[in-house]
């Protein structure tokens, strides 16, 4: 059996913000030909869990270990313009707050300079056994606070 070494894309943090590629599929797209609404969120969603790796937050371990992890309490979204078939995508985050127990990050999806959707999004760290907000941990929000906006 062949053996491969290929890597799912990873992202690249630049100063203090995270770029994240996507390409559009077919399956991303709706009978109009461009990307289904709900798939910018998708998008948003995979680049943020890419940030966490990026920053070395083990969303599994967390969970397994302590029963905790983010959940999404709010997200607002601007559509812009639309994404096609074929395009190459970069999402973007920047954190715009940390708190004892939730964070506010910004995403931005991009096709080449042209924003084609915002997004802001606040998530909640949460006791998945207890459904309750907790405090994150002291080295994750020091993580998320050298990549704030300020």
């Amino acid at each position: 059996m062949t053996e491969f070494n290929v890597l799912p894309a990873k992202g690249e943090i630049i100063g203090k913000i995270f770029a994240f590629p996507v390409r559009v599929y077919y399956e991303d797209t709706d009978a109009g030909g461009i990307v289904y609404y709900a798939n910018y969120l998708k998008f948003a969603e995979r680049a943020r869990t890419e940030f966490l790796r990026a920053l070395a937050v083990c969303q599994q371990k967390d969970l397994e270990q302590n029963q905790t992890g983010f959940v999404v309490r709010s997200c607002h979204i601007e559509y812009l313009r639309s994404a096609v078939l074929d395009d190459a995508l970069i999402v973007t985050c920047k954190v715009l707050e940390c708190g004892s127990a939730s964070a506010t990050i910004a995403q931005e999806i991009l096709r080449g300079e042209e924003v084609l959707a915002t997004v802001e999004v606040k998530v909640v760290y949460m006791n998945v056994a207890t459904h309750r907000p907790t405090r994150i941990p002291a080295e994750m929000t020091d993580k998320f606070k050298q990549f704030d906006g300020k």
